[in-house]
């Protein structure tokens, strides 16, 4: 497939993972919602309301010039916000 990238995600995400261009994830948590920066385990905020913890991650992907990834409660991602 044309412009296909076949270095799997170790690759993809290894350059920004863990740096200021690493994107946000807002991703459920034990029934809560939490803010979770690319390439690390710890969380950076947990919180009960979704809507803060998007906010945030917005916040800080225009600060970084990366992307919000936000997810539903299954996992899966429902939008990202690239600035």
């Amino acid at each position: 497939m044309p412009g296909r990238n076949d270095n799997g995600p170790d690759k993809y995400f290894g350059d920004r993972a863990g740096t200021d261009k690493a994107n946000y994830h807002v991703v459920p948590a034990d029934g809560k919602w939490a803010l979770k920066k690319e390439g690390e385990e710890e969380q950076m905020m947990q919180e009960n309301d979704k809507s803060g913890v998007v906010a945030r991650a917005k916040e800080l992907a225009e600060e970084y010039g990366s992307m919000a990834i936000i997810h539903d409660e299954d996992g899966k991602i429902e939008d990202q916000i690239e600035y």
